[in-house]
């Protein structure tokens, strides 16, 4: 006998009373180079990415920009990079290898331009990372375009598309910009295709916020404008822009996310909360570290019906410029980082404050979203710790597969600073839902790889005390943090049903790869407001892409 608890999922909040210990931020070590760029690349491994500098962490007898973090130990491992990874981008391929795009002319002799720079790390299997390498030589592999702050998502053939940037270094709008996408592997015979809305979102539109719809065709945003890009017909539907003049793109950072998406018709919706509704023909000599952010969040439905009906607005509690928004597996979402008043970028306003800073009083006390509550109760920081590192301008943040949330970096400046007000931030954090400090369910039996449209049974210990009344099951891509945005970040809600003695799920894989872009995942369980540590699965087949569309199509309402 089975009981299908899918319908009861809405129901669930981190916020449960009944959990003994609150929300919490621990301080545990030092990041060894800046974390610009963090991405989880095994169960126990980020990557973090720098500008090559003078970060303290050496290699070779030189500084290093690029470190392994190990959160079992909670220590930095240098990594052999070798070209400039100051601002780029980056996601997972379908065989499960990590890539890297884009940087930066390097201000240091021990590396090379990093702007047309592809970078791969293949998946590691050894906790902490040994023997585990990095490919890094542009002249064997490289983009076609040299890319400054591009943005990067893996499409539904397993193929990372990467859009926009800037070709090189320019004090605050992009100015030389590179209005085009392109793809590794390459298609259309390596040739870049123009856009349209790259040109149009100009001068604030860096680091372009790019989602994978369930129908395959990508969401973007950039500056204040949005669009639906279709990659098999290469053409764009043209969508309402973010209301009130609010630009979110770099240098004017918000954030977004594409909401969980859940069966049986995963519905699209987005999110976009913060950056500001300064007008973007002012110029930095103009601007000020005082100009207030925006705490507008607009959220639409990404159908013919809900965009018709255009943006919902609501507000966070407190304005944010530079804010991140992470993916919880219940499906709430944390909003955390970012400044009050100010801008992304650093040295460019005459006011900047300590050394560069272009933004001013730093947020410390994170929010939750809350997608299915009515509007104007979604959003609330009750229970919220409050921490006193300031996360600006460079810091990252990422749920972990432990379940609890990474937050490290913050560097408004142009190489490691110390001793003033906003220098560079090595100390990493972990903001620890309640359940972290509680008895969890332990996942085991999890498949190693997962087809799609798939029904596969997994055990699972649940404590004793509790009752199993609800179980979510998500799937979850963890993304690619940089600037303010998480490239590739994604959640599916997979049906599943648990068995008469509380010892198995049998749970229903994604219908296809255009829900869930095939390559890796994390399963985490949700039960009773109690997350598991996430499970690592390969989804589809693990072949180096592009792979044919996998699974059965379905009408996507």
């Amino acid at each position: 006998m089975k009981r299908t608890l899918y319908s009861l999922l809405p129901l669930l909040s981190f916020a449960n009373p009944a959990l003994g210990a609150g929300w919490n931020f621990v301080q545990n070590g030092t990041s060894g180079v800046l974390a610009l760029e963090a991405m989880f690349v095994s169960p126990t491994l980020a990557i973090f990415f720098d500008r090559a500098t003078n970060d303290p962490l050496q290699i070779d007898g030189h500084p290093a920009w690029g470190a392994l973090w190990n959160i079992e130990t909670n220590t930095a491992t240098a990594l052999d990079v070798v070209s400039d990874t100051f601002c780029a981008s980056g996601g997972f391929l379908s065989n499960g290898t990590m890539v890297s795009v884009g940087g930066h002319i390097p201000v240091i002799a021990a590396a090379v331009d990093g702007r047309m720079g592809i970078r791969l790390f293949e998946p590691c299997t050894n906790p902490a990372g040994i023997n585990c390498t990095l490919f890094d030589d542009p002249s064997v592999l490289h983009l076609e375009e040299t890319r400054w702050y591009p943005s990067s998502l893996r499409i539904f053939d397993g193929s990372l598309m990467v859009v926009g940037g800037i070709h090189e270094r320019t004090p605050f709008y992009n100015t030389d910009p590179v209005n085009n996408f392109e793809f590794f592997p390459p298609k259309d015979g390596g040739v870049p295709r123009p856009s349209a809305f790259l040109q149009r979102s100009l001068p604030a539109n860096l680091f372009p916020r790019v989602f994978a719809l369930p129908d395959g065709r990508v969401l973007m945003i950039a500056g204040n404008q949005t669009i639906i890009y279709d990659i098999e017909k290469n053409t764009e539907t043209i969508l309402p822009d973010i209301p009130n003049g609010v630009t979110v793109t770099n240098p004017f950072d918000g954030t977004a996310t594409l909401l969980p998406l859940s069966p049986p018709h995963f519905t699209p919706e987005v999110l976009v909360c913060g950056g500001t509704a300064t007008d973007t023909r002012i110029q930095p000599a103009n601007l000020s570290s005082q100009d207030p952010a925006s705490s507008q969040c607009s959220r639409m439905t990404i159908t013919p019906a809900g965009i018709k009906k255009g943006w919902e607005i609501e507000h966070m509690l407190e304005p944010r410029i530079m804010p991140e928004m992470i993916l919880l597996p219940n499906g709430e979402i944390i909003i955390t980082n970012g400044g009050r008043t100010g801008y992304a970028a650093f040295g460019t306003v005459p006011d900047a404050v300590g050394n560069q800073s272009n933004a001013d009083h730093p947020v410390f006390t994170p929010e939750l979203y809350t997608p299915t509550a009515p509007l104007g109760k979604r959003i609330s920081n009750k229970g919220m710790p409050t921490t006193n590192i300031a996360r600006l301008y460079h810091s990252t943040a990422s749920l972990t597969p432990l379940g609890n949330i990474l937050i490290a970096g913050s560097n408004p400046n142009g190489e490691v600073v110390n001793g003033t007000k906003f220098g560079t931030e090595f100390r990493v954090e972990y903001l620890n839902p309640p359940f972290m400090s509680e008895a969890r369910p332990i996942l085991s039996n999890v498949p190693s790889k997962i087809g799609f449209n798939q029904r596969f049974t997994i055990n699972v210990d649940i404590p004793r005390n509790l009752p199993a009344s609800s179980v979510k099951v998500a799937l979850m891509d963890l993304g690619f943090s940089s600037h303010a945005f998480h490239s590739s970040s994604r959640l599916v809600f997979m049906d599943a049903a648990l068995s008469f003695d509380r010892k198995s799920l049998t749970i229903t894989s994604p219908p296809n790869n255009r829900i869930y872009p095939p390559g890796p995942a994390y399963i985490f369980v949700t039960i009773d407001d109690v997350t598991s540590t996430g499970a690592h699965v390969m989804v589809g087949s693990g072949l180096p892409p592009p792979v044919p569309d996998q699974g059965v199509p379905i009408a996507i309402s």
